[in-house]
């Protein structure tokens, strides 16, 4: 049996107005899986990562990867086992969708190895249920870009209705503070109402960076990256995010906001040395705070997962 190497790509959920509906994938970083399909019907999960998540569940039921191969296998009614080795992990609890990633590769793998039966974007909602077991909710806007590239528009879940949209040549600033936001926490501490006068300026705004992206222009993007409802409250679990928000915009940024759930901070900006000065003015705001970070200088990927074959 043939074995193959995945590598699913890690994402920027929300992009700042576009909570739960807006994604895009990065170049870097990603998640990479070896998978080859079994004869008994187990689904057995290996974790070569340790050095950066030593307490990954190797159950399939409690782990995001088991769980999308098993809705998966589910629904085409296959009797067939596979053998996933984690090789390489974005960080838990980084804001980067390392859980969708994991579950992207999972199932875009599995499709291959069985002939692809199904189209990628059929693949999401399997992937969706990967995202269920790490935060309770089933959301695709870590892994719809994860699976598709460029960045997807979940116009609705039910029924699930995702949109791809063309992403234009912006280079990504991503910065990860060495701090802990649990997912399900920056889930719980949001506020279950808004203001009409809210919702009014976030829907104008998610708006307005559809039609900016769609339209290639980038000013309008900038002015859209503007969150009022879902950034005042998960900016208060990461220290030093204003001040580390003010360095991106004043060093060019278009914008800067939350990455996902945090506590990875992105902005967007047009070229990589601009990119690059942008994240080095957010990493002195943090080390001026005692808080290591990881930093990222990515385009935005248009392709999704890639996939080798290393072994017939």
């Amino acid at each position: 049996m043939k074995t193959i190497r995945v590598k699913a790509p890690a994402t920027v959920a929300n992009v700042a107005a576009g909570f739960d509906i807006l994604g895009f994938a990065l170049e870097q970083p990603g998640d990479v899986l070896e998978m080859s399909l079994r004869t008994d019907h187990k689904i057995v999960i290996k974790n070569e990562a340790m050095d950066v998540f030593p307490n990954m569940p190797l159950e399939p039921e409690k782990n995001t990867a088991g769980v999308a191969v098993m809705s998966f296998l589910e629904n085409i009614g296959e009797q067939i086992g596979v053998t996933i080795i984690i090789k390489e992990k974005i960080r838990p609890g980084s804001g980067m969708g390392s859980s969708a990633a994991s579950a992207a590769a999972a199932v875009f793998g599995l499709n291959y190895l069985l002939g692809n039966p199904l189209s990628t974007i059929d693949l999401v909602r399997f992937a969706m249920e990967g995202e269920r077991v790490a935060c309770g909710t089933a959301h695709a806007d870590n892994v719809g870009p994860s699976l598709l590239g460029n960045v997807v528009l979940v116009r609705s879940y039910t029924p699930l209705d995702i949109i791809e949209i063309p992403a234009p040549k912006l280079s990504v600033s991503v910065i990860h503070p060495q701090i802990e936001v649990r997912t399900e926490d920056a889930r719980n501490i949001l506020r279950k109402e808004i203001q009409l006068k809210d919702a009014i300026v976030q829907w104008g705004n998610t708006a307005g960076l559809i039609a900016g992206l769609m339209k290639n222009d980038v000013n309008l993007i900038g002015r859209s990256l503007n969150d009022v409802i879902i950034e005042p409250i998960r900016s208060l679990l990461i220290p030093g995010f204003q001040d580390a928000k003010k360095a991106a915009l004043d060093s060019g940024a278009l914008g800067c906001s939350i990455s996902g759930s945090g506590p990875s901070m992105f902005a967007l900006s047009t070229d990589n040395v601009k990119a690059q000065k942008i994240v080095n003015s957010m990493e002195r705001v943090f080390t001026d705070l005692g808080i290591d970070v990881l930093t990222y200088v990515s385009q935005i990927n248009t392709h999704g997962p890639t996939l080798e074959e290393i072994q017939s």
